[in-house]
């Protein structure tokens, strides 16, 4: 089990936690990025490669034993972050739909390029799987 961690005085964040606490095993993800199982990208388009992404986040973390909600930390790498903003509800929607209604600790980053040419966002995350 996790506990979110939120100052009192502070507004709460939209859509992820300042800080948070857990107990468990930690499971923790290569950056990963929205291409398919055989390393071939389907979507050229954010939204597609952001949902493929949050999807092999999933099929990772499964191997472990662990789900969604067990996620703490993710750190996302973006290319663009015009792009990003421009796309926000849809990325909302899509976090929601693979995700569920989960909040963990965020940071979303921008950066020239990725080691892939074709990928537009790269996640890392951490889980802790409660004992």
């Amino acid at each position: 089990m996790h506990q979110i961690l939120q100052p009192k005085e502070w507004v709460r964040p939209k859509g992820y936690a300042n800080g948070m606490t857990a107990q468990g095993r930690f499971v923790f993800t290569a950056g990963l990025i929205g291409w398919n199982s055989e390393e071939k990208f389907e979507h050229k388009d954010f939204c597609g490669q952001f949902e493929q992404t949050l999807k092999n986040t999933v099929a990772v973390l499964v191997e472990a034993g662990a789900r969604p909600e067990h996620i703490t930390r993710m750190t996302c790498y973006i290319t663009d972050k015009k792009q990003y903003l421009e796309n926000i509800d849809a990325i909302g929607a899509i976090w929601r739909d693979v995700l569920g209604r989960i909040f963990p600790c965020m940071a979303v980053v921008q950066v020239a390029a990725l080691i892939e040419d074709e990928a537009l966002i790269e996640i890392e995350t951490t889980a802790i799987v409660p004992e």
